[in-house]
């Protein structure tokens, strides 16, 4: 199979159960996941698919959008979920999961609780609707989408002096523009997101 090629939607959901079980069982790495969810049109009909969408919540205070915090791609692969395909959104586990772009997920592994055993049955089941979380009003989506904002551009401003304290120094510059490529991302996303 190609990199390229739509992944059969049955494998999609063993690949989702493989990586709630990674979830359980990698509890002791560094980063601190706390929960993993599922979005996107995985859940709306079982087609064919390039990527299974997924949101991953993290005990930190703030994760700004399209970014990654550190270590997470350390603990992608220690979970093989760099390999398999997800697109992995961060998200703050201090904040609500859902965006306008994450819309009426699927909890289907948390810290405490372990893995959803029932969503997953659901999903499989073609019956994800069962399992996902309502969506937020227009005014709570507004609120949410104005704090994003507010994360975001801190980030960005953040960002911005690191590379420019790192931009003239020796070592590699390009984790340091990849940061700021992503929090710019993000930013811009959510401000389009806002009008």
């Amino acid at each position: 199979m190609g990199e390229n090629d739509p992944v059969k939607w049955t494998r999609a959901v063993q690949h989702l159960e493989a990586l709630a079980t990674a979830c359980d069982e990698m509890r002791g790495l560094p980063l601190p996941v706390t929960q993993l969810w599922v979005f996107g049109q995985f859940l709306e009909s079982p087609a064919d698919l390039d990527s299974v969408h997924v949101a991953l919540a993290v005990d930190l205070p703030e994760v700004p959008w399209l970014s990654a915090p550190a270590g997470a791609s350390h603990w992608a692969n220690a979970t093989r979920m760099a390999r398999n395909p997800f697109t992995p959104v961060w998200r703050s586990a201090r904040a609500p999961i859902w965006n306008h772009f994450v819309v009426r997920p699927a909890l289907v592994w948390d810290i405490s609780a372990g893995v959803s055993s029932d969503a997953l049955t659901a999903i499989r089941d073609e019956k994800a609707e069962r399992v996902r979380i309502p969506a937020p009003g227009a005014e709570e989506l507004r609120t949410r989408l104005d704090d994003e904002l507010a994360i975001s551009l801190a980030a960005m401003r953040s960002k911005v002096s690191a590379y420019q304290q790192k931009r003239w120094s020796p070592g590699k510059l390009e984790p340091v523009a990849d940061d700021l490529h992503a929090v710019t991302t993000g930013y811009l996303d959510i401000l389009d997101a806002s009008r």
